[in-house]
C-alpha cells in the first residue's frame, strides 16, 4: 500500500452493519440526505458488502492525504481543498486497481472491486472497524495522527485475510468547535449531519436553480472545509506529497476570474478536477447566490 502513496491501510471481516442500520434508516426518514435521492437506493448493500460483491470476504480500507502545503488566500471565492487537484475519484482507483494487480500478480484466482465515492459503502464506518481513527461530531473520519484530509477508498476481497481492531475510542470529547462554527447549523447532535443544510450539499450535489435564501453563508462556491478546519485534531495535519494533487490555476481566481468563465471554456479550465461535478451553471448560480449579480 505504501508503494502507492497511501498513508493509512486496515482490514476488517465483511459482515453486516447492525450498528449502522437504525441511524441511516432515521436519516432518511428525517429527509437529511437532501436532493441526494440516489442515497435512499440500496439500502441493504450500504449495510452489507457480501450483498454489493458476492462472495466478499474482507474490506480493506485505504486512505491517502489531501491536506495542501498552501491554501488560498484570504478574500478570494473559496472551494474546499479537496478539489484543488485532479479529481481524486480517479487518482485513488488508479492505485487501488494496482494494489489489486500486484494481489492477483501473487494469487491468479483472486477476485476483488474496488471503490471510490462509487457505490453504496458506508467508508467511514468501515474505516472505524478497521482501526483507522473515529467518526468525529463532524461526520468526518479522524485519524489520531493526522486529523480528518484524507482520501478513503475501498476494496473488497473474496478472501480471508489477517484482520485489524475496531477503532474503540471516540477523542472528541466535549470539544464542539465544529458545531459552533458550521454557519448553516448542518452538523447536529450525536454526529447527525443534515445534508439539506450542509454547504456543501448546495454547492455541489443540489442542481435547482435556486438555493434557500434563509441558509446564508461567505465566499463558498465549491464544498467546504469550516467543520475540518476548526477541528483541534487538524493541528496534526501535513502537507500531501501526491502530485495529481498539486493545487491547479484556478486556486487563486479572483471573483472577476470565476465570473469571466464562459461556459464553452469550463470543461477545458477544469479538466479533471473535481469542480466540474457542480457544472458550469451550477458554480454560476453559486456566485451568484454569494456575490449577488447576474452571473
Amino acid at each position: 500500500m505504501k508503494a502507492q502513496g497511501f498513508d493509512f491501510c486496515g482490514i476488517s471481516p465483511a459482515r453486516f452493519l447492525e450498528e449502522d442500520a437504525p441511524k441511516l434508516e432515521e436519516w432518511l426518514q428525517n429527509q437529511h440526505h437532501g436532493s441526494m435521492s440516489y442515497m435512499e437506493n440500496h439500502f441493504d448493500k450500504r449495510l452489507d458488502p457480501r450483498k454489493l460483491f458476492d462472495g466478499c470476504q474482507s474490506v480493506v480500507v485505504v486512505m491517502q492525504n489531501y491536506f495542501p502545503e498552501k491554501v488560498q488566500e484570504e478574500g478570494l471565492p473559496k472551494i474546499s481543498k479537496y478539489a484543488y487537484g485532479k479529481d481524486y475519484h480517479k487518482v485513488i482507483k488508479r492505485k487501488m486497481q494496482k494494489v489489486i494487480d500486484d494481489m492477483v500478480a501473487i494469487k491468479p484466482d483472486l477476485r476483488a472491486r474496488c471503490f471510490v465515492d462509487s457505490a453504496p459503502i458506508l467508508e467511514r464506518s468501515w474505516a472505524v472497524l478497521s482501526g483507522l481513527g473515529w467518526i468525529g461530531k463532524n461526520g468526518m473520519l479522524i485519524n489520531k495522527k493526522s486529523g480528518s484530509f484524507y482520501f478513503i477508498g475501498v476494496l473488497l476481497l473474496d478472501i480471508d485475510l489477517q484482520y485489524d481492531s475496531a477503532f474503540k475510542t471516540d477523542h472528541c470529547g466535549t470539544c464542539t468547535a465544529c458545531l459552533d462554527a458550521c454557519p448553516t447549523d448542518a452538523i447536529l447532535p450525536n454526529k447527525v449531519i443534515d445534508g439539506s443544510r450542509c454547504i456543501s450539499h448546495h454547492t455541489i450535489e443540489l442542481k435547482d436553480a435556486n438555493i434557500d435564501s434563509s441558509i446564508r453563508w461567505d465566499d463558498w462556491i465549491f464544498g467546504c472545509d469550516i467543520c475540518q478546519d476548526v477541528c483541534p485534531w487538524n493541528r496534526f495535519s501535513i502537507a500531501h506529497q501526491e502530485e495529481s494533487f498539486t493545487p491547479k490555476t484556478f486556486l487563486n481566481y479572483s471573483l472577476e476570474d470565476w465570473k469571466g468563465i464562459q461556459e464553452e471554456s469550463f470543461d477545458k479550465i477544469f479538466e479533471a478536477s473535481p469542480i466540474r461535478r457542480a457544472k458550469f451553471e451550477g458554480i454560476k448560480r453559486n456566485l451568484r447566490f454569494v456575490y449577488g449579480g447576474n452571473e
